[in-house]
């Protein structure tokens, strides 16, 4: 008997400085117990019932950034089978943001906010998987991507994806 898929349906954005070389991201620093700890990531979470991605992916920046999405562009999805941290599944909305309007703070209970250079991105501490996916989501010349990374005892145990 095969187990039915029942993801985490989540939102994962990453805002975009107006030049288009900076990114914001959060460095997971302040909770001990948090299963991201010490790892830099884009900004997100978990879809609330009643809501779709874009509600989703607005009220998570406006909760962890406190600014407004103006410009969102779905830049693809991934499942992460075994992803969390009692193997649970994930699926993820993944966006470029554009444009916003305010001034993003600088923390939040999770962590430290701050603008990263794009070409900068891969020297920080992140999910391992990240490195894979992260390139697709600031080329330009790339579609829609949507892809597949299985976890297993916290690792990625594989990468495939298709492009639109």
């Amino acid at each position: 008997m095969t187990i039915p898929y029942t993801p985490i349906v989540g939102t994962l954005g990453y805002v975009m400085s107006p030049d288009g070389k900076r990114t914001l991201l959060i460095h997971r620093n302040a909770r001990p117990d948090d299963q991201h700890l010490g790892k830099y990531n884009g900004l997100g979470g978990k879809m609330e019932p009643g809501e779709d991605v874009i509600a989703c992916m607005r009220r998570e920046l406006r909760e962890e950034a406190d600014i407004e999405a103006i410009s969102l562009h779905l830049r693809g999805t991934i499942s992460w089978p075994g992803f969390g941290p009692d193997g649970e599944d994930w699926l993820g909305f993944i966006f470029r943001i554009d444009s916003f309007v305010g001034t993003p703070l600088t923390s939040n209970p999770e962590g430290t906010l701050s603008w990263v250079e794009v070409d900068q991105i891969m020297d920080l501490p992140m999910w391992e998987g990240d490195r894979h996916f992260l390139p697709l989501v600031f080329d330009n010349s790339v579609g829609q991507f949507h892809g597949v990374m299985p976890y297993e005892n916290g690792h990625p145990v594989g990468w495939t994806f298709s492009v639109l």
